[in-house]
């Protein structure tokens, strides 16, 4: 996966409410599975200055959506992490968003990929990718 590659991670689409919290309750955590999955696509991509960045950007079938991809960018008011050996970055506008959301991998026979628990989504929709009020 590159940089700008976000084919090999899903996007999930969330309904959030119309105004972002103030600040995030709790960082995003990663469970075990999500650590080791992101540390070997990491070691896979044979880079040093990649890191995990987590944002929420308008689309999807209620309103918002989770984007998951590598990233080498710092940008202005970026939220750093270090969990269990991933480096994570969550920039300013996505930050209130996911606090105290919990980010998992899942690799059955049938599912495979990131799931986003988040405590600030409001709802479920019948596509199972997407919350709704």
């Amino acid at each position: 996966m590159t940089a700008t590659d976000t084919t090999a991670i899903d996007t999930t689409a969330i309904e959030l409410s119309t105004t972002a919290p103030e600040a995030p309750t709790t960082a995003v955590a990663l469970t075990a599975n999500a650590a080791l999955k992101v540390r070997a696509l990491l070691d896979q991509e044979g880079r040093d200055d990649l890191r995990l960045r987590v944002a929420v950007q308008p689309g999807g079938c209620s309103g918002f959506q989770y984007q998951l991809f590598f990233d080498e960018r710092s940008l202005d008011g970026d939220v750093a992490l270090d969990i269990d050996g991933v480096p994570i970055v969550v920039d300013r506008m996505s930050a209130p968003y996911l606090g105290g959301a919990t980010i998992d991998f899942t690799d059955t026979i049938e599912q495979q990929g990131f799931t986003i628990d988040n405590p600030n989504a409001s709802g479920g929709c019948a596509c199972g990718n997407s919350f709704c009020g």
